[in-house]
């Protein structure tokens, strides 16, 4: 298993975040010990779909939850540049294609409890990677050995891959920007969740004024369970 530092922008380390994606921590808790392999997805790309998803992940670590955190975004991920990852790390999309096994893609981080896997090399077949029986089983094995399983997939606006990834998942949330995006597309990408069989199990309202000034207080606002 590799191990890699992960350097976190300040703005996920400002107080008021941590605080939001600690009451996010608690309500995927209260969805039940069931709820174990979740996905994240987004109608458009720059909601806070990645953020939300790691940060997520790591809340959960941070509580002593043994997670890993799938980045299932082949397609456009930005997670090693973002987290100013300190190695060439391979990836999801080499594994899948059989190019690397599980412990050349799995990474141990500087955060304790918490394992990744990135995406990897932008695959010229990410839908049918994903609905590969690999995927799936890679998915169960790592159900069996952690209490989390937090993947992070393309918004579902954009392309089916999230739609795949929903069935070998528990439930999942959909994240939402305040003022972005508009309520009857909203309504159309909340029901391909729910035709997929999926647990919807909630939505994250990103970006959304939650008093005070400036974007760290408005962009994690607040959290609806279903």
């Amino acid at each position: 298993m590799i191990r890699v530092k992960l350097t976190r922008p300040q703005r996920e380390r400002d107080y008021r975040i941590a605080e939001a994606f600690k009451a996010l921590r608690t309500n995927v808790q209260f969805c039940g010990v069931e709820n174990k392999i979740i996905m994240l997805t987004s109608s458009i790309p720059g909601e806070g779909k990645t953020s939300t998803s790691f940060n997520l992940a790591a809340s959960l670590a941070e509580i002593g939850k043994k997670v890993v955190f799938v980045d299932a975004d082949m397609r456009k991920s930005n997670l090693i540049k973002r987290y100013m990852v300190d190695k060439n790390v391979k990836g999801l999309s080499q594994f899948l294609s059989g190019q690397n096994s599980i412990s050349d893609v799995l990474c141990e981080t500087s955060i304790p409890n918490l394992h990744m896997i990135f995406a990897g090399a932008v695959p010229p077949n990410p839908a049918e990677l994903l609905n590969g029986s690999v995927f799936e089983k890679l998915i169960h094995s790592m159900k069996k050995l952690y209490d989390y399983v937090i993947i992070d997939t393309p918004p579902l606006g954009s392309v089916t891959d999230a739609a795949v990834v929903s069935r070998v998942c528990d439930g999942v949330i959909f994240v939402c920007a305040a003022g972005e995006v508009k309520r009857k597309f909203v309504q159309d990408i909340v029901q391909q969740i729910t035709a997929t069989g999926v647990k919807l199990l909630g939505v994250v309202l990103s970006k959304a004024e939650n008093g005070g000034r400036g974007y760290y207080n408005k962009y994690y606002g607040k959290y609806y369970g279903k």
